[in-house]
C-alpha cells in the first residue's frame, strides 16, 4: 500500500535543477522532491506521496498522524524492508543475514594469532 505520509524537512538542496529535501518520517529519512511546494522551508512539515511533497501540514497534525501510523504498524509497512517483513511473516531469518557469533570477532582474531 502506498500512503501519503507527513514528514519534517531536515535540509533542502538543488540537485540537477530540482529542489530536493531530506525528510524525516518519524525516524526514517528519505529524499523528497519539493517541486510542487517550492516555498517549503527547513523545519516545516508536508504530506509526501511517492517521493513528492504535495501539501504543507502543521506540526501538531503531522505528529498525530505519525503516532497513529506507528501504532497501526503502517510506518513499518511503508518504509520497512520488504524482504525482512516477508521473512518475519514466514518465521525465518532473512536471506543474507548471518547469525550473530557467540564469540566477538576481535576475540576470534586474537585466538587465531595465538594458535600460530
Amino acid at each position: 500500500m502506498c500512503l501519503a505520509v507527513p514528514g519534517r524537512v531536515l535540509d533542502i538542496e538543488e540537485r540537477d535543477g530540482t529542489r530536493m529535501a531530506s525528510v524525516d518520517f518519524g525516524g526514517v529519512v528519505k529524499d523528497v522532491c519539493l517541486e510542487y511546494l517550492p516555498d517549503l522551508r527547513v523545519g516545516e512539515y508536508a504530506i509526501v506521496h511517492v517521493g513528492f511533497a504535495l501539501q504543507r501540514l502543521d506540526e501538531e497534525s503531522a505528529r498525530q498522524t505519525l503516532e497513529l501510523f506507528a501504532e497501526l504498524g503502517m510506518l513499518q509497512e511503508e518504509f520497512g524492508d520488504a524482504w525482512e517483513m516477508a521473512a518475519a511473516e514466514a518465521g525465518v531469518e532473512p536471506m543474507g543475514v548471518a547469525p550473530v557469533a557467540e564469540t566477538p570477532v576481535a576475540e576470534v582474531a586474537v585466538e587465531e594469532v595465538r594458535d600460530r
